[in-house]
């Protein structure tokens, strides 16, 4: 075992070391350091991204720690400009006249790049001036003593369950990642969000005849996981419930999607209206801009500013202010996801929705997504239904997101008269995603643990693939 330096450190020192991981200031005096260094190097236009990385985890199995460590590091990233050319450098060593190199070689990198008419920082106008709290921050950073007693009590709760014959392993972890962005332009921000989790997996059976599933929670306060214990009981529930599975005929049937795995459907919504994949016709939603493509009681929403949100954050990665958007509303697809190169190819205007990394250019994507409830609990949802499939794991990823073909490994529940019987393997789930999209129905049963979160969701008419 590692130990991490808040297990060892006096409380006086941990504390400190604390406050100087939450202290920006010099990755941000760094940043600036960059574009300036950059303009004086020959660019007309730049922008340098910080990023902080801190992260403690611990894994157990059998009642024994198999290993902790740690890891914390700082990396830059500049991006210049010149004329419409452009170049991205990056580098974790800025010692000496590192800043000076750097800029150097990123304005010749850019000098000989391929002119590209779409380049271009962001509109002043565009850019966040409001950074409101969103609280993602917590200031209570857990000892590996305690990541420890996480783990080990959600292993403990999950072979506790009837019908688990080993523990899968169990973890517990802590991090902080954070961002400074400095522009040419005179934008300068910055965020900082911590994340903690703990999972379990259980295993039951022996030999051919094992199972496995799991559980976990995460948020960006400690305050809001759930409990090891219901973590790790969830996980032996799971994998209990999954003992001895049987295999259907192929037919036709609705599926009922799990909240677990529900939001692979909002998942795939959102790619297909990806702006890089709009610019390049490789979408088979390119056309339906402001169309009808769901039921009208459908909302797809994407949430950057909601309080705790485990993608939370006030500004994109170049510098827009970001806000609260529909991108389903009522059933229509109101818009792209695009960051300002895709918005310029387009002939529109960015929605706030670039990201990147320190040694890459900015690319569209989604924040906080959910679909938003329905009013049938999911008892009603599958009332009706004869026969059909409630899935609670999906493998593979069987999605064309070209022409919008569907197909899945799946294993779940098979439904009878409205009611959850016996445990399905080794089925696939195929159909269109325009039908699945034209056929969902939420359930009431919201709840926000994920990146992107889904009520309990039926589809009609899916094709299950068996013996």
């Amino acid at each position: 075992m590692n130990p991490s330096p808040s297990s060892t450190l006096s409380p006086q020192d941990s504390s400190k070391a604390n406050r100087d991981l939450f202290d920006q200031s010099a990755l941000s005096d760094l940043a600036q350091r960059l574009v300036e260094a950059a303009k004086r190097a020959g660019a007309d236009a730049a922008d340098a991204v910080a990023v902080r990385g801190v992260s403690q985890g611990v894994e157990v199995r059998d009642g024994r720690v198999e290993e902790s460590e740690r890891s914390e590091g700082d990396d830059v990233g500049l991006r210049v400009l010149v004329g419409q050319r452009q170049a991205v450098v990056s580098t974790n060593d800025v010692s000496g006249d590192a800043v000076t190199k750097l800029a150097e070689r990123a304005v010749a990198m850019a000098r000989v790049a391929p002119d590209d008419k779409y380049v271009g920082l962001a509109d002043p106008a565009l850019l966040a001036r409001d950074f409101p709290d969103l609280d993602l921050l917590d200031p209570d950073v857990p000892a590996t003593s305690e990541l420890e007693r996480r783990a080990l009590e959600a292993e403990a709760a999950a072979l506790a369950v009837k019908g688990v014959t080993k523990s899968g392993g169990a973890s517990a972890s802590a991090g902080m990642g954070g961002m400074v962005l400095v522009t040419s332009t005179g934008f300068h921000g910055s965020y900082l969000r911590s994340s903690q989790g703990i999972s379990a997996t259980a295993i039951s059976g022996e030999g051919t005849g094992m199972e496995r599933d799991y559980d976990f929670t995460s948020a960006p306060h400690g305050a809001d996981l759930l409990s090891p214990e219901v973590v790790g009981r969830s996980a032996g529930e799971r994998t209990v419930a999954r003992s001895n599975p049987r295999k259907v005929e192929t037919c036709k049937v609705p599926v009922v999607f799990d909240p677990r795995v529900a939001g692979s459907l909002v998942g795939h919504v959102v790619g297909a209206i990806n702006g890089a994949s709009i610019a390049r016709k490789t979408s088979f939603l390119k056309d339906k801009l402001g169309q009808q493509l769901f039921a009208r009681n459908i909302r797809i929403i994407d949430d950057p500013l909601r309080k705790r949100g485990l993608r939370s954050q006030t500004f994109d990665a170049e510098g827009v202010a970001v806000k609260k958007i529909a991108l389903v509303d009522e059933g229509v697809l109101t818009t792209w996801l695009l960051d300002c190169a895709t918005a310029r190819e387009l002939g529109l205007t960015t929605t706030g929705h670039a990201h990147r990394g320190v040694s890459s250019s900015p690319s569209p994507g989604p924040y906080n997504l959910h679909l938003e409830p329905g009013t049938p609990t999911p008892a009603e949802l599958i009332a009706d239904i004869k026969q059909g499939f409630y899935v609670t794991d999906l493998i593979g990823s069987g999605v064309n997101g070209v022409t919008g073909d569907y197909s899945r490994g799946a294993s779940g529940f098979w439904i009878e008269n409205g009611e959850l019987t016996y445990p399905v393997s080794e089925v696939t789930i195929a159909g269109h995603l325009f039908e699945i999209f034209k056929s969902m129905q939420p359930a009431n049963n919201l709840e926000f643990r994920y990146g992107i979160n889904a009520p309990t969701v039926r589809i009609e008419g899916l094709t299950l693939g068996g013996r």
